[in-house]
């Protein structure tokens, strides 16, 4: 770093942030030193000791950062006293505090989170925590409003909502290819400014979380020379690896990219917003039978962790069940074998011959204007897929059980006045949707087989 820059260490001691220490939680986290450093123990080499969390390191900076990052797009919510939808503070609290206890040290949030509730939540629960012991990650969601001045405003109020003086990890938010960067970011001239910001050291990585073609990709990589991308965010796991649908490129193909240039990614959707912890039957027996002690999504956790170009693999843990089971993978991560790799190839393949629809519960296409619970819909039609209980005519053997078991869960799942039948197909949450699904369409297709079911017309 330059004469002129601030280094992380001094940033620190200028800000008078380094010594904070709030409601007896002390200033040392397991698995850091109090300065904010990771144990040593074989983590350069990104292993650990048993019962510790595994760490990368960023090759860029030195940062030793927990293979398991927290995705913090699905805090839990509760109704205040207006009946509106809020982010529970008190289990916020409680999860972080167990992530932390167990050597989570990576907290990756965006302005547009659970109605832009997240990034508060987020920085109320990580100031109790000593400011160098943690890496904050949060994007520039410009996506309705790019002009250089708005971003500024977007960036600032990230900083002041994040209560923080500096973000470690920001990101350019879910682009596409080049014209896409060109239109939020590259013609604005916003680019300059946070070049400014990462040379001061307010910024310490910058990067960009990637839904898109492989052509797409490759128009960004080609910027890399200009910009110097610290990380970039992908989406991978063992379905999309080689079997991406839609718009998505291969995971495998984003991965060698980076590789290529010594880039290191952050890993996003590793579970396919959920679908890979809730596989049909057969195939959840499949892989405990292969592991009974591990969970069916540990698998998809150990697939992410393998790949050595990945620092960090995000995860959305709303429960406290699934943040233990995930800390429970990555302490140590144990990476597959090239047997196991080749296990999960074919469970891949297995599990593309089931048509669930690609929604991974971002819920980015939120809210609908005619009150429609879009995610509801999906994911709702996705389990009974999964379960079996989706009937394909009314000759099926199990059409009856089939039939009832649908009906009564979606008025269940969705409230009537959510439900798919409202949809008048004004695409407004198409342009939102990073897997590029045709929503409209989705919801009545989903919409005539509820019909039909009622009608008996299958």
């Amino acid at each position: 770093m330059k004469q002129d820059n601030i280094n992380r260490r001094d940033f620190l001691k200028k800000t008078g942030t380094a010594a904070l220490a709030v409601g007896g939680l002390g200033t040392i986290i397991s698995g850091c030193t109090s300065d904010g450093g990771q144990k040593e123990s074989s983590a350069s080499s990104g292993m650990s000791d048993e019962g510790e969390m595994t760490y990368r390191t960023n090759k860029g900076n030195g940062d030793k950062v927990s293979i398991l990052g927290y995705g913090c797009m699905r805090w839990p919510m509760i109704k205040d006293e207006n009946g509106r939808d809020i982010i529970d503070q008190a289990a916020v609290d409680r999860l972080i505090d167990y992530a932390i206890e167990h050597g989570v040290n990576y907290f990756d949030t965006a302005p547009v989170y659970l109605q832009g509730q997240s990034e508060s939540a987020t920085g109320i629960s990580l100031k109790r925590y000593p400011r160098e012991s943690y890496f904050i990650a949060t994007k520039l969601s410009n996506f309705s409003n790019s002009s250089k001045e708005n971003s500024i405003e977007m960036y600032r109020s990230s900083l002041k909502n994040l209560q923080t003086e500096y973000i470690d990890y920001y990101l350019l938010h879910s682009l596409s290819d080049g014209n896409a960067f060109d239109m939020r970011f590259g013609s604005t001239g916003i680019m300059d400014f946070l070049a400014e910001e990462r040379k001061a050291g307010r910024i310490r990585n910058l990067g960009f979380s990637f839904h898109g073609t492989t052509e797409g990709f490759d128009e960004l990589m080609a910027l890399h020379e200009k910009y110097h991308w610290d990380f970039v965010q992908i989406q991978l796991n063992y379905v999309d690896w080689t079997h991406a649908s839609g718009r998505n490129a291969d995971a495998k193909y984003l991965q060698e990219e980076l590789d290529k240039r010594g880039i290191q990614s952050v890993i996003m959707e590793p579970l396919l917003g959920g679908r890979l912890s809730k596989v049909p039957q057969h195939i959840a027996y499949r892989l405990k039978e292969r592991n009974p002690q591990g969970s069916v999504a540990s698998w998809a956790f150990r697939f992410a962790g393998t790949h050595p170009g990945v620092l960090c693999v995000l995860s959305g843990m709303t429960y406290m069940e699934h943040l233990q089971d995930n800390v429970g993978t990555y302490s140590p991560l144990k990476p597959l074998s090239e047997d196991e790799l080749a296990f999960l190839e074919e469970t891949a393949e297995l599990i593309q011959k089931y048509p669930t629809v690609p929604c991974n519960d971002c819920k980015y296409c939120m809210p609908c204007p005619y009150g429609i619970d879009i995610p509801a819909i999906l994911l709702h039609y996705n389990k009974c897929v999964n379960e079996g209980e989706i009937a394909k005519s009314t000759q099926d053997e199990n059409y009856r059980k089939a039939r009832r078991a649908y009906l009564v869960s979606y008025d269940r799942a969705v409230p009537k006045l959510r439900q798919a039948e409202r949809c008048i197909g004004c695409n407004q949450c198409m342009s939102h949707c990073p897997q590029h699904i045709n929503i409209p369409r989705e919801l009545q297709r989903i919409d005539r087989y509820i019909n039909n079911l009622k009608k008996d017309t299958l």
